[in-house]
């Protein structure tokens, strides 16, 4: 009786070794099929250019040199400005969702606005999408660093600001539909500037619109 139990127990592991054995190389197949379609689709990411830049505001309001000890107030920077944004996709047989994309501007690696939300896109094979978001930063307080170097970009009569763009995309093949992916793109903006007083920074005129066809960097 023990040795025709002890046949049993044999056997039932024998089938739970075939059944583990045969979920591993399944998921090893698909896994196999995905990587061979990965390498040979072979995706590339997105280029993006700045094309151009309408700048409204863009004025530095400084303490000067003797703040009040009692009641400082920062140095603060008003921005207001509005980027186009244009996106290609140079895959011949992969689509791009974007899911969520948010742009916002920075100097000398601080953010300078509000994130804008663009709308989600889907972009087929070779084509090429385009947002024009506003960015807008009210009465954003500056680092003394950033002063002081925005003080040396007066005198040189222009700065470099940088629209970026954070967030999640994926790639379609067929009826496939990869997981998200984070994308950033770094795009530079080279803006004029004018001021008549030491503590006073902002662009010349009401609004100055700037063609600057700028390539992007992008990480995905």
């Amino acid at each position: 009786m023990s040795k025709e139990c002890g046949h049993h127990d044999e056997e039932r592991r024998q089938l739970l070794r075939r059944v583990l054995a045969a979920i591993l190389g399944f998921i090893i197949l698909i896994l196999l099929v995905i990587f061979l379609i990965w390498i040979i689709l072979r995706p590339t990411k997105p280029r993006f250019v700045l094309q151009d830049a309408t700048v409204y505001a863009f004025n530095l309001s400084s303490t000067g040199d003797n703040p009040s000890p009692t009641a400082p107030t920062p140095n603060t920077l008003t921005l207001t400005m509005q980027v186009t944004l244009a996106a290609f996709n140079p895959n011949h047989r992969i689509g791009v969702y974007y899911t969520t994309l948010d742009a916002y501007a920075a100097y000398r690696g601080q953010q300078i606005s509000l994130a804008t939300a663009l709308p989600p896109t889907y972009q087929g094979h070779r084509d090429t999408a385009v947002w024009s978001p506003f960015l807008y930063g009210a009465a954003v307080p500056v680092s003394p660093f950033v002063l002081e170097i925005l003080q040396q970009d007066k005198a040189s009569g222009g700065v470099l600001v940088n629209v970026k763009v954070n967030g999640r995309v994926k790639w379609k093949v067929g009826t496939w539909v990869s997981g998200r992916y984070h994308i950033y793109v770094n795009c530079p903006a080279y803006i004029r500037l004018a001021g008549d007083r030491d503590d006073a920074i902002g662009v010349a005129g009401p609004a100055v619109k700037f063609q600057l066809f700028q390539s992007c960097i992008v990480d995905v």
